[in-house]
């Protein structure tokens, strides 16, 4: 299957240079050429691509301006380019795929498309899915039934398998498998894996559906633990019980939430 992709940069032989490098992935198909932001706005609402190049210095609407100028649609997937390294942290703030650096290097540009193949297959196999249990809902609810246990594995990929978590003027590509757990401070969400404390600026309820509940389950009000990474239950006085992590740190779970906990852990 083909990635319907559209360009956008003011300078046209970056967008020369950015197609010759282009060309040697089969599955990339430039539908569109934009030499600013309003008409890659034009263009994104129009065809509906998979993915943009965008260049994040132009005249007008800016690259940041165009995710904007996107958000009452489903938005393709992004990658900026640029000369300016400063805007690497807005870039990976905005959920870009990645961020490129002009002149684009041929090694870095196949990793990117490799990640956004990635993207694209775990977001086209759930919508798949999706489908199918619809058109089985419809004609053959039994069927349908039969399916969701099935689907699970599937359904799982539309979870976070990375997080960019923006902390003390750095960006941490932390993998959601080394996450402890989590706990809850406001608005901010101090992330503990196994070397590190990070500081991320979301709510417990945003993160929740970010993260696999198969995995990933709330233990107390402001604690989230990855059940995987437990060791050992012990149990205690007025039903609570306390999960030992395989750090050493242990963390109370609180009685209206240990029949959750008790589903995961054996």
């Amino acid at each position: 299957m083909t990635i319907r992709t559209i360009l956008v940069d003011d300078e046209p032989l970056a967008i020369q240079g950015l197609e010759l490098r282009l060309q040697a992935h089969d599955d990339i198909e430039i539908i569109e050429k934009c030499s600013n932001g309003r008409e890659a706005i034009r263009a994104i609402k129009t065809h509906k691509p998979d993915l943009v190049f965008l260049d994040i210095q132009m005249p007008g609407f800016d690259g940041f301006s165009v995710v904007q100028g996107l958000m009452e649609v489903e938005p393709p997937l992004f990658v900026f380019v640029t000369a300016y390294s400063d805007h690497a942290l807005r870039a990976f703030e905005a959920q870009a795929v990645d961020y490129l650096m002009k002149p684009v290097e041929e090694a870095r540009l196949a990793d990117t498309i490799e990640r956004v193949r990635q993207r694209l297959s775990e977001k086209r196999g759930v919508e798949e899915v999706e489908k199918l249990k619809e058109v089985l809902a419809e004609h053959a609810p039994e069927a349908a039934a039969d399916m969701v246990e099935g689907g699970d594995a599937v359904s799982a990929n539309r979870f976070e398998k990375l997080i960019n978590i923006k902390d003390r003027g750095q960006i941490f590509r932390v993998d959601v498998d080394t996450i402890e757990r989590i706990d809850a401070a406001g608005d901010y969400m101090c992330i503990y894996t196994g070397d590190n404390t990070l500081i991320l600026r979301e709510t417990m309820k945003d993160l929740e559906k970010r993260l696999d509940p198969r995995r990933f389950q709330r233990v107390h009000r402001s604690t989230i633990v990855n059940l995987d990474l437990v060791k050992q239950v012990k149990p205690h006085t007025n039903g609570e019980c306390f999960l030992v992590l395989n750090s050493g740190a242990s963390v109370k779970v609180s009685r209206s939430y240990r029949d959750v906990v008790a589903r995961f852990v054996h």
